[in-house]
């Protein structure tokens, strides 16, 4: 991540710890990051997941794409400049999420591995987990539940991933779910039972 433009900055700590904050929520923070194409049941996964999560007494929150470029990220468009300065921010906020020992999930398409790796390396060890939720181009494309596939290959969306921009897969996720065969159940189980192996869920 770049250095900030002012160099007269200091990081002011408080007095309250991240094992504190942990300790009081009964969890260990970390950011999920769900990674894959449009389509491919990210924002499904985390939403179905959170609930899940919730259900159990735990503090999650979902950090979504669509819903970030709303606020946060509106003055971004979908160049290769605007998606690594999309998932940059994005990444740090999650990094505040996780310091405050909430379970993130992070739902973006993320199509460079350089972006998703950045995200990673201003985390602490155990605090990024790459999932990637694995789907076919001809999967994602026949769900197609935004209709964006069809404006695609109209020609109406420029720079669109997997038609007219690349996506470059994890190399070694921590987690994969299938969806072209697993149901939203059993990708959630998957993700779930990971974070209690890790010891995220207490």
């Amino acid at each position: 991540m770049a250095d900030p433009k002012s160099k007269n900055l200091t990081w002011h700590e408080g007095q309250v710890a991240r094992t504190d904050r942990e300790n009081l929520l009964g969890q260990r923070g970390v950011t999920v990051w769900l990674t894959g194409l449009s389509g491919s049941g990210k924002s499904t996964i985390a939403v179905a997941a959170e609930k899940v999560l919730a259900d159990q007494g735990r503090l999650t929150y979902i950090l979504d794409g669509d819903n970030i470029r709303q606020g946060l990220n509106n003055n971004l468009g979908f160049s290769p400049e605007d998606r690594t300065e999309n998932i940059r921010r994005i990444g740090e906020v999650a990094k505040l999420f996780t310091d405050g020992g909430v379970i993130v999930f992070s739902s973006f398409i993320s199509p460079y591995r350089a972006d998703r790796d950045a995200v990673r390396e201003i985390m602490s060890e155990g605090d990024f987990v790459e999932c990637y939720v694995a789907a076919s181009l001809e999967t994602c494309e026949g769900r197609d539940v935004k209709g964006l596939y069809k404006k695609a290959r109209a020609g109406e969306i420029p720079e669109f991933t997997g038609i007219s921009a690349p996506y470059e897969e994890p190399e070694k996720p921590e987690v994969v779910i299938d969806t072209n065969g697993q149901t939203v159940d059993e990708s959630v189980q998957v993700l779930v039972e990971y974070l209690r192996k890790g010891g995220y869920l207490g």
